[in-house]
């Protein structure tokens, strides 16, 4: 089963998410804040990890450029962010893909699982 680490303050997409990661057979952790994000990737190791950019405490960037230094896992970016200069900066920091809200449930699930096909398929030293 694939842990995915769903890292969002708005209360409804947290649960929105954790409900379909649940439904398509992966075990959802949910953090709403970046530091929680921080410390909940380096204690679980999640398969892959969906990051907003706008959080409380920190930018999802600086999440996402921390968790870069010590881990390939696959990111997927969920954010109200669309100007270009956001999305290169975030590809740019080691985001796998960038989705914008709103966004539609199946297509994230289909970019979440072709991502973690991606990752099965590296060596497990990869990851």
């Amino acid at each position: 089963m694939h842990v995915v680490l769903i890292v969002e303050d708005d209360p409804g997409i947290q649960e929105v998410l954790r409900l379909f990661a649940e439904a398509s057979d992966m075990r959802a952790v949910v953090a709403g804040t970046g530091e929680a994000a921080i410390r909940e990737a380096a204690a679980i190791r999640p398969d892959l990890a969906i990051i907003d950019l706008g959080l409380p405490d920190r930018d999802g960037i600086d999440v996402i450029l921390s968790i870069r230094s010590w881990s390939r896992l696959p990111i997927i970016v969920l954010s109200a962010r669309t100007l270009d200069s956001h999305k290169r900066a975030a590809l740019q920091a080691g985001a796998d893909d960038y989705v914008t809200k709103p966004f539609s449930v199946p297509e994230l699930l289909a970019r979440m699982r072709a991502l973690l096909q991606r990752g099965s398929d590296a060596p497990a030293a990869d990851r």
